[in-house]
């Protein structure tokens, strides 16, 4: 990556990055636009992600450069995975850490066997609902500024496919999980279905994004490091 030219950003590259918590995916990709304009003094340079990550999740950006930012839709359409928690007996307005708890249910009756065999329901084609708390637009305004205006919003189902949902580990209410889905799961909404399907509650807890198709998180690199091996520690402020 080091030795990658302007002419090689500019002809086109695909940039693996592991987004940190609690960055915006526009961040992530602003930290590199600022990084690549600053070391090869470009003053219009193209970059773009292809598929954003909440804040709140971790885990892998794909980020494209000159030419190959026409390849983002290709990329966007391609199967995710992800590992992440849902922590049942709770729900929250977000459908995760975002807001607060609004909600407690009863967790007595859910045992191992209940959750693995619950799976089963969200796998192949299944409708769900996006949060309200997403950046999906209805009239104009996203879906969060709505829902932090209080405003009721009638969000309709839409189809998407899980392909594989394994549950990797089981501590206390937190239920360690591997999905892989097609563009525009909401693995939040998959948390807040899960629960009522346990005839409980539960809520996204944690989230990363190991695979975007062939592309994998092994091989992503912190923005922060991409800087800093791009000008050097020092230049890099």
């Amino acid at each position: 990556m080091k030795d990658l030219t302007k002419e090689d950003y500019l002809n086109g590259q695909v940039l693996l990055i592991d987004k940190p918590l609690e960055w915006s995916s526009f961040q992530a990709v602003n930290k590199l636009k600022w990084a690549i304009r600053k070391k090869f003094s470009l003053k219009k340079f193209k970059i773009g992600h292809a598929g954003t990550l909440d804040p709140l999740a971790t885990g892998l950006l794909i980020i494209c450069t000159g030419k190959f930012t026409k390849k983002i839709t290709e990329y966007q359409g391609q199967e995710k995975e992800y590992t992440g928690i849902f922590t049942l007996g709770a729900t929250t307005a977000s459908y995760d850490l975002e807001t607060e708890i609004n909600e407690t249910f009863a967790t007595d009756h859910i045992s191992p066997d209940l959750i693995k065999s619950t799976t089963k329901e969200f796998i192949g084609d299944i409708e769900q609902a996006p949060p309200v708390f997403s950046a999906l637009k209805k009239d104009g305004k996203r879906l969060y500024e709505l829902a932090r205006e209080g405003k009721t919003v009638d969000i309709p189902k839409r189809k998407v496919n899980v392909s594989a949902f394994e549950i990797t580990a089981i501590d206390g209410l937190n239920i360690h999980f591997r999905i892989a889905c097609s563009k525009g799961t909401y693995i939040r909404s998959i948390a807040h279905d899960f629960g009522k399907a346990l005839n409980s509650g539960a809520h996204l807890s944690e989230l990363r994004r190991t695979k975007i198709g062939d592309f994998n998180v092994d091989n992503a690199q912190d923005p922060l490091v991409f800087a800093d091996i791009l000008l050097g520690p020092e230049e890099n402020r």
